[in-house]
């Protein structure tokens, strides 16, 4: 039995529980000076969101959002379906993809060469290690799929943050957070989570809402992505964390078993929207976010499907180009270069698991069909790009923010 509830046409579905918000002491944090102008904005007690329970609640939604969450629900199943045995070489793009387009959400930028050339070990890149980690992070989710507890989601933020922040992962946070208004105290704030006493409780509760096997996966994923965001149980990484237990469940509740649907590719169309309709979320309104969701998945198939028909082309263009023999480390270095865009020659080693001497030969040998060329490092330490690859990462990233994908 599917537990939603909607109503007939034009009607309003039963009411889902808004955050109500209780009034707490504040006290600064020693050593913290606020300027005496500021002194009074930030001066008494504040108002802290008290999340309601949700685990046993069915989700109210209007009749024709349902429609809309199951034919986005359809879409990405098709979409998962339909790349099949091709999924290999697709997979490891479209999930960094993903995790590019989150990190955009919350304004860190990088380009396709910045990202590889950090998954690489590149130090000097700041924006482009954070977004690996981020694809780190989701991979984390993905594997954790099949147990959605709480040190699941523990152990998800702690790939996110656990190099920059290790003080900050492996625990709820013991502090209040808030969004927007000033550094200096949670007053004037846009939002402000709850208190870190209820956390928790708040999110034993959104396991066991995770748990249910009686809501429609996507209609599921995307409460249990806003709920994580009201309680928003870490000092930082919220947001990023709470959009890889998107693809978590997906992946757990059958719907996504191959890709990852880059959704927050198709939430950068607008951002404001989607802020809005979390925000909606906490006026007891799920069916905005839900919409919002929907509407993305089906941004993301379109784009996604258009990056894999670049990348299919490219690969094919290679083949006609590549003269080394059968079974030369050359064909399968050009296989590993549409989910590795940047690879060096430990690299190669590695993935094609082959002597120095082959795996250099094979570098050369694309670099000499100008499959390759040369970015940056001497003799000892080159690292190699697939310009066509990285270009067309950077179009899927470009498209991500249009309306339209054509244009």
């Amino acid at each position: 039995m599917t537990r939603t509830s909607a109503a007939g046409a034009g009607g309003t579905a039963s009411a889902w529980p808004s955050v109500t918000y209780e009034t707490v002491p504040w006290t600064p944090a020693e050593g913290i000076r606020i300027p005496r102008s500021r002194q009074i904005a930030h001066a008494g007690p504040y108002e802290a969101a008290v999340p309601p329970p949700i685990a046993a609640l069915d989700v109210p939604l209007p009749g024709e959002t349902l429609a809309l969450a199951d034919e986005a629900s359809a879409e990405i199943a098709r979409f998962d379906a339909e790349l099949g045995a091709a999924i290999a070489p697709y997979a490891a793009l479209l999930l960094r993809s993903e995790s590019t387009a989150s990190s955009r959400i919350e304004n860190l930028t990088a380009s396709s060469k910045a990202i590889a050339l950090a998954e690489l070990g590149d130090p000097t890149r700041h924006n482009a290690a954070i977004i690996v980690a981020n694809t780190r992070a989701m991979q984390a989710a993905l594997a954790l799929a099949d147990r959605l507890d709480e040190q699941a989601i523990l152990d998800m933020h702690e790939v996110l943050l656990g190099p920059s922040h290790p003080e900050w992962v492996g625990h709820w946070r013991d502090a209040q957070v808030w969004i927007g208004g000033s550094n200096y105290g949670p007053h004037g704030a846009l939002f402000v989570p709850p208190r870190h006493e209820l956390v928790p409780e708040a999110m034993a509760d959104l396991v066991a809402f995770m748990a249910r096997d009686d809501v429609p996966a996507l209609v599921q994923a995307t409460v249990a992505h806003a709920q994580f965001e009201t309680i928003h149980p870490f000092p930082d990484g919220n947001g990023r964390t709470g959009r890889a237990l998107i693809h978590s469940l997906l992946r757990a509740k059958r719907l996504a078993l191959n890709v990852t649907v880059p959704v927050s590719a198709g939430l950068l169309t607008d951002t404001a929207a989607y802020f809005d309709a979390l925000t909606a979320y906490r006026h007891g309104d799920p069916a905005t976010i839900v919409a919002s969701i929907a509407d993305a998945s089906f941004r993301a198939v379109a784009n996604g499907r258009l990056l894999t028909t670049d990348l299919t082309a490219i690969r094919a263009g290679w083949a006609d180009r590549i003269t080394a023999r059968r079974g030369a480390a050359a064909h399968g270095l050009a296989d590993l270069l549409v989910r590795q865009p940047v690879v060096d020659s430990p690299l190669v080693q590695r993935e094609l698991g082959v002597a120095a001497t082959n795996a250099n030969a094979a570098i050369e040998h694309l670099a000499d069909k100008e499959i390759l060329t040369k970015v940056s490092g001497k003799h000892r330490n080159r690292k190699w790009a697939a310009p066509e690859v990285l270009e067309a990462l950077d179009d899927f990233a470009a498209r991500a923010g249009r309306r339209s994908l054509t244009t």
